[in-house]
């Protein structure tokens, strides 16, 4: 490794008077400084404070190794410098401080979030996020709310639209609610990507409040920004906007639009869709079946169980007949035989491909006491697989009360290490959520 006393000359006081001229060599040239700072990321935590002087460099290149340094070595004591680093001029500075207080609350983060792509051509900078965005911190962890005001001032003005875009995803995953105002602000932008990224934090956080301030993007240009929007106010349920969805559907010509109005409709049932619901559960388009099934579900008419139950036998498209299944379930079919509805929802947690949407159905089923007596024998069952326990604690996490508690005490003492820290995790969301 390079040292600072890598002379020749031997002894204390000449390395002394090497390191000395060193210091006063790195004062004139930034390259120097970047390799002192290099040097200083190798010492753990307690080098954070010698790096926090240099995030006020006047070398650009001096503050982005200092921001990553500071990154790489993470922990409590790196916090404080990471927000001072927010209010950088740079927007690799930003977005690098950004990830890096994203990762001290979700390690590993800093591995795929923006800083990951990110490459700097002179003062261009070039990265991409990733396709899937579902990351966000367990309901337990408490974040600290100088972080949020800060990373919401960055999503509201930052240096760029990537430092923006990478904050309001950053509020998503960390739940940050009292950002929602700079979030607003961020889907008024202009700019699709910084939109998007908001539109998807405001999903995370779940605060009706914000639904009608979205509404005036039903109609954007951008079918990605379009389709999101739908999506968000479907999932804040906003019912003032029932009418503004149902022309979105109808003008539509782009299928993912479509789909997210239906799906949007879906999510707050109305006695003047429920047709509509049952005209869609025959559609060509899979997505489109699965949204009305959704809906007839939420509608909860216990007289469209038989239609319903026509069409999830021959159903052969798995997302379609998931919907199906939700649906039958909603309505009171709760039978645990091996080609029962729930039965079916509950084996999906082993899809690879649809665990994910098997999960989102239970975990909304669950909320429902019956539904989770029904659901509880499974978890008793000698057969029942890893990915089944795994997937029914995160469900009970999220939507069971405290009957839940005996059977997440059970899964926490599995003999498979990964059931039982998922059963531990669950007990510990659990507690939080119901106080």
């Amino acid at each position: 490794m390079w040292s600072l006393c890598g002379s020749s000359i031997r002894g204390p006081v000449a390395c002394l008077f090497v390191c000395g001229l060193f210091v006063l060599a790195a004062q004139e040239d930034p390259k120097l400084r970047v390799r002192v700072v290099h040097d200083l990321s190798h010492g753990g935590a307690d080098n954070i404070p010698k790096l926090e002087p240099y995030l006020n460099d006047s070398s650009i290149d001096v503050r982005i190794e200092a921001v990553k340094a500071i990154d790489d070595i993470g922990g409590p004591r790196s916090v404080d410098p990471l927000l001072k680093a927010l209010n950088d001029a740079d927007p690799e500075v930003q977005i690098r401080a950004t990830d890096g207080l994203v990762n001290f609350y979700l390690p590993g983060y800093l591995k795929t979030g923006f800083t990951a792509s990110i490459k700097r051509a002179g003062t261009s900078i070039k990265g991409h996020f990733t396709d899937t965005n579902d990351q966000i911190i367990d309901t337990f962890v408490q974040v600290r709310p100088e972080i949020i005001q800060a990373l919401g001032k960055v999503a509201r003005g930052g240096s760029s639209m990537d430092a923006r875009a990478n904050a309001a995803r950053a509020l998503g995953i960390l739940r940050g609610k009292a950002a929602i105002p700079d979030l607003i602000a961020a889907i008024k932008s202009n700019d699709d990507e910084t939109m998007y990224e908001a539109l998807i934090a405001l999903q995370k956080i779940r605060d009706p409040s914000a639904g009608p301030q979205v509404a005036f993007l039903l109609h954007d240009l951008s079918p990605k920004v379009q389709s999101t929007a739908l999506e968000t106010i479907g999932l804040l349920q906003d019912r003032s906007t029932i009418p503004q969805v149902r022309q979105a559907l109808d003008r539509a010509k782009d299928a993912k639009v479509r789909r997210a109005a239906l799906t949007a409709l879906a999510m707050m049932p109305d006695p003047s869709t429920h047709t509509l619901f049952l005209t869609y559960l025959r559609d060509k388009d899979d997505n489109m079946r699965a949204a009305a099934a959704e809906g007839i579900a939420r509608a909860g008419n216990a007289q469209d169980a038989g239609t319903v139950d026509d069409l999830y036998k021959d159903e052969t498209k798995t997302k379609a007949k998931l919907a199906d299944a939700f649906a039958l379930v909603s309505l009171g079919r709760r039978e645990s035989t091996e080609n029962s509805p729930l039965y079916y929802l509950i084996d999906q947690l082993g899809s690879r491909s649809f665990r994910d949407v098997a999960q989102a159905y239970l975990v909304e089923l669950a909320r429902n006491p019956a539904n989770r007596q029904a659901i509880y024998p499974y978890l008793q069952q000698s057969n029942a697989t890893k990915d089944e326990k795994i997937g029914l604690a995160r469900v009970l996490a999220t939507s069971g009360d405290r009957d839940a508690i005996p059977y997440l005490e059970t899964i926490s003492h599995d003999s498979d290490g990964d059931v039982a820290q998922e059963g531990l995790r669950a007990l510990r969301t659990i507690h939080a959520r119901l106080g």
